[in-house]
């Protein structure tokens, strides 16, 4: 057999590498640890606090949406325990309408459910009308609510695990107590939406006990043992997982074997807290995808190398094949981030949409209890009208009755006035103006305190300019402001044995009106004008009437101040501009 020539079969044997090649290459290795190593720990930081923000968000909108959810219903109990029907049908044991009138009540509050108790706790209206006749004398939001004057908020664990949330006050009816209405709130709406997110996330009372939770047997637990209970293949997942994560993320927690951070928030009512735990799924795809596309970088970089240093040999096309596969894995890391970053956007999205419609509810609420606040000034002052009319119509003096039924006209003229001021109020809309003599205005408005001035013993010292004293401004709007600013005189004297009250008007560059009281004083000045800000009693008042006040002043074009006196009391100022009497003249041409 005859053997080719040693020349020949040298010729078949690769070149040697160069010691320059193998020291490129040692380079390259090098710079493609140290870059990939640094662009790992700069891009977790960034992308782990990038989620954590997000995470944030989420958590602050979900606390904000469950405290809107409770601050919405808190007012509900207040309101229907002053409703007459329900205490007319407390009265009269008739309950026939009783439970149609709560269920018109619910479809505009948007409460799960609404109860109506009598003096025993057994329930005599409800919106599910396969409540009505259970017995509630022993819970604790009919005992509580009996014993107490002011809303009572109620946490009940149910039989079917999970708990029920309640308001509930007590309804009287000349003075003794004849019922309780008790306002159930849906919270667990805000579990099933949580149930959509890849968060977990988990309320908790003061004690520390959870009453919301996206895991069901998590509820009635401490966060602890919550944590604590994990299935067994969670330990392997987790070591799995530990050898398999680039990033190496230190953990806040471990939830089935997967680590998480963990956020917690604190929700402005009662102590509860909202606890959240996001997973670093998303994290380690985004870092683990820019790693992948460093790494197929320094790849086609070596592989081109390599290509070059052997694109005479056999192993070329399985090299292109093998760059082709890492190309087809990094188009997949790709797509998954896309993916991830559409379901945060619309995760995003519906969490905003709640936040819209639990910010209509709460401005409905706050217009229902601003119409109830303005309204009760003209219903008590029409109760004693007709009171004294009743009695002059027995003794047979009809002329002064209907001089009693002519003020009850007018009252029901102002009320009809203050349900148009208030819608105006709320759309911010403009209105014909007029001069007013702000003498004749103050002396309408005392005229409409006179049944409070009567039942008490206030020495009223009134200072006015001989001069009218005229503004431009809407005469009915005026005295609103006006009255506000004497029943609130009048409610800090209370404790007063010599009540005063200084009502002084004057005139310079502007038309100034000051009420002066000898009552305690303003402890915080800075809120005194925001809305549902008041320091009188529960049931005395709902915190809008000086709220209100100050946007009639502002969009009159005035303005209305508070201030502490130098001898105690307290002091407010309403300025308004002077009418110079060419506003006629204008408006007319």
């Amino acid at each position: 057999m005859n053997t080719p020539p040693k020349s020949l079969l040298s010729s078949w044997q690769p070149a040697p590498i160069s010691w320059r090649v193998r020291v490129a290459l040692g380079v390259l290795l090098i710079v493609a640890i140290a870059v990939i190593s640094i662009t790992n720990r700069l891009l977790t930081d960034r992308f782990t606090e990038a989620t954590r923000n997000r995470a944030e968000l989420r958590i602050a909108l979900y606390g904000g949406n469950l405290l809107a959810e409770l601050r919405q219903n808190a007012i509900v109990p207040q309101l229907l325990a002053r409703d007459p029907t329900l205490i007319a049908a407390l009265d009269s044991a008739d309950y026939t309408l009783s439970t149609q009138r709560l269920i018109s009540f619910v479809e505009e509050i948007g409460a799960a459910s609404l109860l109506l108790l009598d003096g025993d706790g057994r329930t005599v209206a409800a919106t599910d009308r396969n409540r009505i006749g259970e017995m509630h004398r022993a819970d604790p939001y009919f005992v509580d609510a009996v014993r107490s004057n002011a809303t009572i908020f109620s946490v009940i664990e149910q039989e079917a695990g999970g708990y029920a949330f309640y308001y509930s006050r007590r309804i009287q009816s000349g003075g003794n107590t004849v019922g309780v209405i008790a306002v159930e709130v849906d919270l667990r709406k805000f579990e099933r939406a949580w149930a959509g997110i890849s968060d977990a996330v988990i309320v908790t009372n003061s004690t520390g006990q959870i009453l919301l939770a996206t895991e069901p047997r998590w509820r009635g637990r401490t966060e602890e043992e919550a944590l604590a209970n994990q299935p067994p293949r969670g330990a392997i997942e987790r070591a799995i997982q530990a050898t398999a994560d680039w990033t190496a993320l230190p953990p806040d927690a471990y939830l089935q074997g997967e680590a998480v951070m963990r956020l917690e928030s604190r929700i402005n009512f009662r102590g509860w807290r909202m606890v959240s735990y996001t997973t670093y799924a998303s994290v380690r795809e985004r870092v683990n995808g820019v790693l992948a596309l460093e790494v197929m970088g320094f790849a086609i970089l070596l592989a081109l190398t390599f290509y070059f240093l052997s694109r005479r040999t056999a192993g070329r096309a399985a090299l292109f094949q093998r760059d082709a596969a890492k190309l087809r894995a990094l188009n997949a890391a790709l797509q998954r981030e896309i993916a991830e970053r559409k379901r945060v956007q619309e995760t995003l999205a519906v969490a905003e949409q709640t936040l819209e419609q639990s910010s209509k509810l709460a401005a409905l609420g706050e217009m229902s209890a601003a119409v109830s606040h303005e309204l009760n000034q003209p219903l008590a002052a029409m109760k004693t009208y007709l009171a004294g009319a009743r009695l002059l119509i027995t003794r047979n003096r009809p002329d002064e009755a209907l001089s009693a039924f002519r003020r009850i006209d007018d009252l029901i003229e102002r009320m009809g006035a203050i349900t148009r001021q208030l819608k105006s109020y709320a759309r911010k809309g403009q209105q014909a103006l007029s001069p007013v003599n702000m003498a004749d205005a103050l002396a309408s408005a005392l005229s409409m305190m006179e049944p409070q001035l009567k039942q008490r013993r206030v020495q009223i010292n009134r200072i006015v300019p001989d001069e009218p004293v005229l503004v431009m401004g809407d005469r009915m709007r005026i005295e609103q402001v006006l009255v506000n600013l004497l029943r609130n005189a009048l409610d800090a004297t209370k404790s007063e044995r010599n009540a005063v009250v200084e009502i002084m008007l004057s005139a310079g560059e502007t038309a100034t009106l000051t009420v002066r009281d000898n009552g305690p004083g303003i402890e915080d000045l800075d809120a005194l004008f925001e809305p549902f800000y008041t320091t009188k009693q529960p049931g005395d008042g709902v915190g809008l009437g000086l709220a209100i006040s100050s946007g009639i002043v502002s969009d009159l074009g005035g303005r209305m101040t508070a201030r502490n006196g130098q001898q105690g009391g307290a002091v407010f100022e309403m300025q308004l501009p002077i009418y110079e009497g060419t506003t006629e003249i204008e408006a007319a041409e």
